[in-house]
């Protein structure tokens, strides 16, 4: 379906390509780190060694879940004469990361997140820090990059982005709903993500929060996004978003408030702006495009079997739509600022105490991470 037959919304911004500034020309710059958080087998994990091989960096593997072996990524990568370290993250040391508040309004609520991944991205911009590596790439197992050299580039412009993005093409990048959306003949576009994304980690005072579309909440500063590009290009493996219909569920609350602040954003509006009254509003259209997004799908002709599978994943998105309150909207975000500033303290403090060497074994041994870790 070409664009200009999309449908468009009015309840929904299908695009937030507006917010984006323009990638200047430059040359590659060295990549200190690529780090891949993982719950796969360690060869899902080959692509990213391959990647290390090509750059002459680190690889740093995050892994969990029984399904990954710390000593099958670090085999893999001794093979490909690649310096690597792999940590398991179920096991870390007890206030490595700080507590934030953001964790606790979620703890034993419906919303509480399933997922670690916010949690080894921070534990990568910690490592980062401590191992004085400035330019460094985050990169899911699941994406692979058709030219190296596009990591250098992307490496390049962090000195004055907080994120350099891959174009993703493949199988597209959106939560379940969004996807939905597109495939019933909405016009929706994709935005910068972390699973293939550069930043700079000597200088960026930004964290993941747990929940979905952390990425982009990585990117916003106090009143509005910091500057953010997009350059190269990053294949994403295809997968199934309505499998299982939780993912929509699980997604819905991070998907309502990273939605709702950059509707806010594309309006030229600040994100002080995002208030219960703001978010009551914004409720409504969340709750509209849902509906509207499960009319379409009714009507476009596709497979039984595939349009009862969206269906049952967009009711149940609308379903947990229902339960979010817009007084909860500007509380987690406030939260979400002070967990701003309690992680800028933490960088800092592990800063001023971290080895003067930048040797791997130190680093890891100053982290607690020593039993936890594979190292070659």
């Amino acid at each position: 379906m070409k664009n200009a037959t999309r449908v468009r919304s009015e309840h929904h911004h299908g695009s937030h390509r507006g917010l984006l500034v323009a990638p200047r020309p430059t040359p590659p710059a060295q990549v200190q780190a690529i780090i891949v958080p993982t719950i796969r087998p360690p060869r899902a994990v080959q692509h990213a060694i391959d990647l290390a091989a090509a750059l002459g960096c680190v690889l740093v593997a995050l892994c969990s879940t029984n399904d990954t072996s710390t000593v099958g990524v670090v085999r893999r990568a001794a093979a490909a004469g690649v310096e690597a370290l792999a940590i398991d993250v179920d096991d870390l040391p007890p206030r490595l990361l700080p507590e934030f508040e953001t964790c606790a309004r979620l703890k034993g609520t419906r919303f509480e997140p399933r997922s670690d991944l916010s949690l080894k991205r921070n534990l990568g911009l910690l490592l980062a820090r401590v191992a004085k590596w400035e330019r460094i790439v985050f990169l899911d197992d699941d994406i692979e990059i058709p030219d190296p050299s596009d990591l250098g580039k992307a490496a390049a412009l962090t000195d004055d982005h907080a994120g350099v993005g891959l174009k993703i093409e493949g199988y597209p990048d959106n939560s379940v709903v969004c996807h939905a959306y597109r495939e019933a003949g909405g016009a929706q576009d994709m935005f910068v993500g972390g699973g293939a994304m550069a930043v700079h980690a000597g200088t960026t005072s930004s964290f993941f929060p747990d929940i979905y579309n952390e990425d982009w909440f990585f990117l916003l500063g106090d009143r509005k996004l910091r500057r953010t590009t997009v350059i190269g290009t990053a294949v994403q493996k295809p997968y199934d978003p309505f499998n299982v219909e939780e993912r929509a569920r699980a997604e819905e609350f991070g998907d309502v408030l990273a939605e709702g602040l950059f509707w806010l954003l594309d309006e030229g509006r600040p994100l002080q702006h995002a208030d219960a009254r703001y978010w009551s509003q914004y409720l409504v259209k969340r709750k509209k495009f849902i509906l509207e997004t499960m009319e379409l799908t009714k009507s476009t002709e596709m497979l039984p079997d595939r349009k009862a599978k969206k269906l049952r994943s967009l009711t149940a998105a609308l379903g947990r739509s229902r339960f979010i309150q817009p007084k909860w909207c500007e509380e987690y975000v406030d939260a979400w600022r002070k967990d701003r500033s309690a992680w800028q303290k933490h960088l800092d403090h592990h800063q001023q105490h971290a080895p003067r060497e930048s040797d791997l074994g130190k680093v890891i041994a100053h982290l607690g991470l020593t039993h936890i870790t594979t190292y070659f």
